[in-house]
């Protein structure tokens, strides 16, 4: 009886140990295959899908064609030049962008997404392709805000999930409203609904000109941004291909031009 239970409880103790060396060797596999998952599939299928919102002029945004066009789309298709593919673009609202990422909808996210701490807790970052920074706008009529402080007290609008929100949050006082898209924060601001709004300076100072808006920049930069592309964790040699893609662009001076293109003027350095 003694012995037959010791038979059993050494069986059972060697068929834990075989079972314990299984999974260590697929984890192993998962985490190889993983890590190479997006540039296989890039390889293999000769396209990059890139998201962005689509709604976000000079960035990304739909033409008269309704084919995309803008800033991101520009740097876009020319990393996938360089990565020897051809760039398909997939709109996506903006709180569902990581979300669409994590679940392999798509690629990569070229869509002006500021690199902070809490996003690098969820996805990867390339190396930055934009520096611009967060300005206040109002109303041509408004003179009494100027710097970032003078918010407080005031109806600012900035877009959810962003470090717009982020910036407002930060004085005390202020009455901060969030919004899914730009446009409608900017229509508010317009309509007397918001005595301020605070976004992108680049994407400011372009739809002021490029829409006639009765509005103006009334501040310098109160929050440096970098903005990078995304990227699903476990992708780092993908990431190293983009990076370099990038590295050649700003060498051989398309970065340049596309940049000068879009915004008719010479890129922010850090």
């Amino acid at each position: 009886m003694k012995k037959n239970l010791i038979l059993v409880l050494i069986t059972i103790f060697m068929i834990g140990i075989i079972a314990g060396c299984g999974t260590d060797n697929e984890k192993g596999q998962e985490k190889e295959s993983s890590g190479k998952g997006v540039l296989d599939r890039i390889e293999k299928s000769k396209v990059l899908n890139v998201a962005f919102e689509g709604t976000y002029p000079p960035f990304n945004f739909l033409n008269d064609k309704d084919e995309f066009q803008g800033f991101d789309v520009d740097i876009s298709n020319e990393i996938a030049n360089k990565l020897g593919v051809k760039a398909n673009f997939i709109a996506t609202k903006w709180d569902g962008l990581i979300g669409g990422l994590k679940a392999d909808k798509f690629d990569i996210i070229i869509g002006q997404m500021t690199v902070t701490e809490e996003r690098k807790k969820s996805v990867d970052f390339t190396d930055p392709y934009v520096i611009t920074g967060s300005v206040l706008i109002t109303r041509e009529d408004t003179d009494d805000i100027t710097k970032l402080e003078d918010i407080k007290g005031k109806k600012v609008g900035v877009g959810g999930g962003t470090t717009f929100e982020e910036v407002a949050n930060s004085v005390e006082g202020a009455d901060v409203k969030l919004y899914k898209a730009v446009s409608d924060y900017i229509q508010d601001l317009t309509n007397k609904r918001l005595d301020v709004i605070i976004n992108d300076q680049l994407l400011m100072a372009y739809n002021i000109k490029e829409n006639s808006l009765p509005l103006k920049i009334t501040s310098d930069i109160v929050n440096k941004d970098e903005i990078g592309m995304a990227v699903n964790k476990g992708n780092e040699d993908f990431i190293t291909e983009v990076n370099k893609a990038l590295s050649e662009m700003k060498e051989d001076g398309t970065y340049n031009d596309i940049y000068k293109k879009w915004f008719g003027t010479e890129p922010l350095d850090k």
